[in-house]
């Protein structure tokens, strides 16, 4: 019966189960990330971050093909260049963080595909837009627990200062000098995160795996805490359930985890104690008879 069930789902091969194993090591420092990302109103930062790392990944595919190391500091190099010329922007002249990010990130994904369009071939392009979950290696599984590992870590040391930026910036720049490199730090934690994704989902399917569970989680609870476990639990199963409906449809990968977790996200819309239909039609418990 093990046997059976293995075979309809794909556990039985080793690409299945180092996919579900990647799946939930991102889930693991992504989701939180995303969460934070979210209460600080910068949800849309991480889908211009994802775009931003594709110009230091083609350059590290220009110098040395799909080498691991190679596209993997050139992504994170990439990723923090625009960051830092997105933040002096915004303090040099009159153009928002958000506005800066959004100029970045359209010209870097555009000469990130051009690159890559000059210098490879159209599986290549492929290849580094959306991913290739079930061809992740031991390499690219041991860099997807290094980040996990170095984005709990730098959560864990960060938390304080972090949680008090998405509450009261204003007020952490009055009385901690933490609050700047709390700010720092977070933004590197973006992008070490982007760029595992990146070799898991690709660069357009990256921030699913960091927004949707967030958002998803946020509309099921008000505590910073529980609400960083469900993303995380969200995510995991998220990307269990798109892979195996993925391997039983013969289905893309990377764009049936995202749009389950799109669904999720949907029916938590509905079903959530914070979500539309639930505050729309039941009402308070205080104003329960």
């Amino acid at each position: 019966m093990l046997e059976a069930l293995l075979a309809t789902t794909g556990l039985e091969f080793d690409f299945m189960r180092r996919a579900a194993l990647g799946c939930a090591l991102l889930a693991l420092g992504a989701a939180p990330v995303g969460v934070l990302l979210m209460l600080r109103r910068m949800s849309l930062m991480g889908d211009a971050m994802s775009h931003a790392i594709l110009p230091g990944a083609a350059v590290g595919y220009l110098l040395a093909g799909l080498s691991l190391p190679a596209l993997t500091l050139g992504g994170v190099l990439g990723g923090l260049v625009v960051a830092a010329a997105a933040g002096a922007m915004a303090r040099h002249t009159v153009l928002r963080e958000d506005a800066a990010l959004a100029v970045f990130y359209l010209v870097a994904l555009a000469l990130g595909v051009l690159i890559i369009s000059v210098r490879g071939t159209q599986v290549d392009l492929l290849h580094v837009l959306f991913g290739s979950v079930l061809a992740l290696d031991e390499a690219v599984l041991a860099l997807l627990a290094a980040v996990a590992l170095v984005t709990l870590a730098g959560l864990v040391l960060l938390w304080r200062p972090l949680v008090m930026e998405c509450v009261d910036p204003a007020f952490l720049r009055g009385v901690s000098r933490w609050g700047a490199l709390a700010h720092q730090g977070f933004l590197a934690l973006v992008v070490i995160n982007l760029v595992a994704a990146f070799h898991a989902l690709g660069t357009l399917m990256a921030v699913g795996m960091m927004m949707l569970p967030a958002a998803a989680a946020r509309l099921w609870t008000r505590r910073l805490q529980p609400m960083v476990a469900v993303a995380v639990l969200t995510g995991v199963l998220g990307g269990w359930l798109g892979l195996l409906a993925s391997y039983a449809a013969d289905w893309p990968t990377s764009p049936t985890i995202v749009l389950l977790l799109g669904a999720w996200y949907a029916a938590s819309l509905l079903l959530a104690p914070q979500g539309w239909w639930r505050r729309r039609r039941v009402p308070p418990r205080h104003l329960r008879g």
